[in-house]
């Protein structure tokens, strides 16, 4: 715990952000963190509460509540109060290979689940652990510590996304020889081309990259497994392959008209943007541009958030975000106690630009399209919506949301960006290695565990459990790394929590 009375005697003061208007001139971060002095004052907050819902990572009603990694969090807390940052950066790297990812772009399940924001606000433990790591780097504490010994085994990672960098950190402590294959030009998967700079600038994870270079991965990139290279010859060639490739296939809206110009998936938009803004600081034109567009985004998530950002940055005529769900309560309603994780309204960064420049909210609740418009060359010119309305499927006796009738309406549009989450495997990744898939085209493994059905491969990450947070990836990285290190040598003292 931090100060006994820490709670009571002072108020939450977190990272400010920079104004909308100013912050959208640029792609770069626009958190401007606390003071050391202030953090520690921020570290005192953290009380002795007795049962530290902050790092348990139970799920409570199907949704997680505190981080998933278990995250030492009262003891770093105590530790940043009391002045030890290198302690306490030695207590956070236990449980997290890449606080410097998380503390960015973690949704904070911990602070969700804070026992002082039961009553007020929680704890700053995202801006903590940001503290934490980057003071870490500043101080040397974070720099390279290849492993003394190695052991001869091994293991080939497919992906460098999150999931696959946290097996391959671990995996190369233990001594084992790691190579990551990365289909992109870039190492980070999700991280680099999936998160938009301003949530996450990719020097942050070159730093990271870096060092994990000089402790002994092997990165290589613009190679895409069973395309340019066989799963046969990486079964051949090491004693472990471990898929971490992620779920990217972009679920679809099928709609008349689906095939106008001008309808995209969201990953590809945002994905283009971050590589031109990396390339060329976008000179070279090599992306989907909304400058100017009348900009409709279907999907009220993170990745329509990125796209409402985005968009706007390029400099958009204007944005509209449809969700299918209706708007969450602002405050916690009385069937979704603490700790749960709070199903409330969040206005987001995108959603704050949106309303600095444009006058209002983006997002449209209870919508859907129905059909999409398009000129006589193809061009998409405008889509029709329709609203919807919860009700009891009578065969299934599920809560389904169904069209009300009479309820269209047109809106113009000439950039429409499609942000409705992903289903799963891409099939040639599968069918390469042969694993089988479940039902819902995740690679299927035993519960709770990481071995596929063919010998010496591997599965984690949105790969194994489909679409889900930075935070998940990372534990279940750390969790194949032991399986795969078990396989390998009869036991594993690897840490998973």
């Amino acid at each position: 715990m931090g100060k006994p009375t820490g709670f009571i005697d002072y108020e939450r003061e977190d990272a400010k952000a920079i104004e909308p208007k100013e912050r959208i001139k640029n792609f770069k971060e626009f958190h401007i963190p606390l003071s050391m002095e202030k953090q520690q004052i921020q570290g005192a907050r953290c009380m002795n509460c007795g049962v530290p819902f902050c790092q348990s990572g139970m799920t409570i009603m199907g949704m997680t509540s505190g981080c998933p990694l278990h995250n030492l969090v009262p003891e770093w807390n105590d530790l940043v109060y009391t002045g030890n940052w290198e302690q306490a950066y030695n207590r956070l790297k236990k449980t997290n290979n890449f606080p410097e990812f998380t503390s960015r772009v973690c949704p904070a399940l911990c602070e969700a689940a804070c026992t002082c924001g039961h009553w007020e606000d929680p704890v700053t433990c995202k801006a903590n652990e940001h503290g934490i790591i980057e003071n870490a780097y500043a101080k040397g504490y974070a720099a390279a510590k290849p492993p003394r010994v190695r052991t001869g085994k091994k293991v080939a990672i497919i992906g460098s996304g999150p999931a696959g960098l946290a097996a391959a950190d671990q995996l190369n402590k233990r001594g084992h020889q790691v190579t990551v294959f990365e289909r992109d030009d870039r190492v980070g998967g999700l991280l680099m081309y999936g998160i938009p700079n301003m949530k996450l600038e990719k020097w942050v994870i070159d730093r990271k990259v870096d060092i994990m270079k000089e402790e002994g991965v092997e990165f290589v990139t613009s190679v895409n497994v069973g395309k340019d290279v066989k799963a046969a010859k990486l079964l051949k060639d090491y004693d472990r392959v471990i898929l971490a490739c992620g779920a990217k296939n972009p679920r679809d809206i099928k709609a008349p008209g689906r095939d106008a110009k001008g309808i995209y998936f969201a990953v590809d938009f945002l994905k283009a943007t971050t590589k031109s803004l990396l390339d060329s600081d976008l000179k070279d034109n090599n992306y989907i541009s909304a400058k100017g567009k009348k900009v409709v985004i279907i999907g009220g998530g993170d990745t329509g958030n990125d796209c409402v950002g985005t968009s706007i940055r390029h400099g958009c005529a204007s944005v509209t975000q449809l969700e299918m769900m209706p708007k969450a309560p602002d405050t916690r309603a009385e069937n979704n106690p603490w700790p749960e994780w709070p199903k409330v309204c969040k206005t987001d960064y995108g959603q704050e630009e949106a309303i600095a420049v444009f006058g209002h909210d983006p997002r449209i609740y209870q919508t859907t399209v129905k059909e999409f418009l398009k000129d006589k060359n193809g061009n998409l010119n405008g889509i029709i919506t329709v609203k919807l309305e919860s009700k009891k499927d009578e065969k299934t006796g599920r809560m389904v949301m169904s069209e009300v009738p009479g309820s269209e309406t047109k809106l113009d549009a000439d950039l429409v960006l499609i942000a409705a989450g992903f289903l799963g495997t891409e099939k040639y990744v599968a069918d390469a290695f042969g694993v089988e898939l479940n039902a819902r085209t995740n690679v299927s493994t035993a519960e709770g565990a990481y071995a596929t059905s063919v010998k010496n491969v591997f599965a984690a990450g949105d790969v194994h459990r489909g679409q889900s947070l930075v935070v998940w990836a990372i534990r279940e990285g750390r969790e194949v790394a032991h399986a795969v290190d078990e396989s390998l040598m009869g036991y594993s003292y690897l840490s998973v929590q």
